[in-house]
C-alpha cells in the first residue's frame, strides 16, 4: 500500500525533475511515469520520480537501452515502417499473451504507440523506471537488421568491458 506522505502532486514532481508540470502530466499519459488518481488529481510515488533523476540500470537493462536507441534511430528515419512493424508485433504478442503481466505491459505499449512518434522515442530512450519495464516487453523485434543488431551488441559489450576495467 502506498503511504499518502510518499505521494507527490504533478507540480511537486515537476519541481523535483526541474521540468514543467505539463511534462510530468505528459509522461503520465504516455505510460512513462506511473501514478494513481485521488479524486480528479494525479499523485506520483516519490520513489518513481526520484528514480528518474538517478536510475541505476542492470547490465541487461542497459543492453536493452542500447538496442532500443538503435531502434530509435530507425524510427526517426522511417517512422511509418517502424511503427507498423511494432504494431504488427504487438498484435501477435497480445494474441500469445492475452492475460497477465505481459499483457499489461503490451497494453501500455499500445498506448505509447497510439500517442505517436514522440512518445515512442521517449519510451525507447528514457531511463525512467517505467520505460525500463516497457522495454522488457518490447514490440520492436525485427526492426533492426541482424547485422546492425549484432553490431550494437558488440559495441555495448566493448563499452561494458572497458568501463568495468577502468
Amino acid at each position: 500500500m502506498v503511504d499518502g506522505s510518499d505521494l507527490l502532486t504533478t507540480g511537486e514532481a515537476a519541481a523535483l525533475l526541474r521540468s514543467s508540470r505539463q511534462h510530468v502530466v505528459d509522461m503520465c499519459e504516455r505510460g512513462l511515469l506511473p501514478y494513481v488518481k485521488i479524486g480528479a488529481h494525479r499523485r506520483l510515488r516519490r520513489a518513481d520520480v526520484e528514480a528518474i533523476l538517478r536510475p541505476e540500470l542492470t547490465r541487461d537493462q542497459l543492453k536493452a537501452l542500447w538496442l532500443h536507441r538503435a531502434v530509435a534511430g530507425r524510427l526517426v528515419q522511417d517512422p511509418e515502417t517502424v511503427l507498423a512493424k511494432a504494431a504488427q508485433n504487438l498484435d501477435r504478442l497480445l494474441h500469445i499473451h492475452p492475460h497477465g503481466m505481459a499483457a499489461m505491459w503490451l497494453g501500455r505499449w499500445r498506448a505509447v504507440l497510439d500517442a505517436g512518434v514522440e512518445a515512442v522515442l521517449e519510451a525507447l530512450t528514457s531511463r525512467a523506471p517505467h520505460a525500463i519495464e516497457l522495454r522488457q516487453n518490447s514490440p520492436f523485434a525485427g526492426v533492426l537488421p541482424e547485422a546492425e543488431r549484432q553490431a550494437v551488441l558488440a559495441a555495448f559489450a566493448d563499452r561494458w568491458r572497458s568501463e568495468r576495467a577502468a
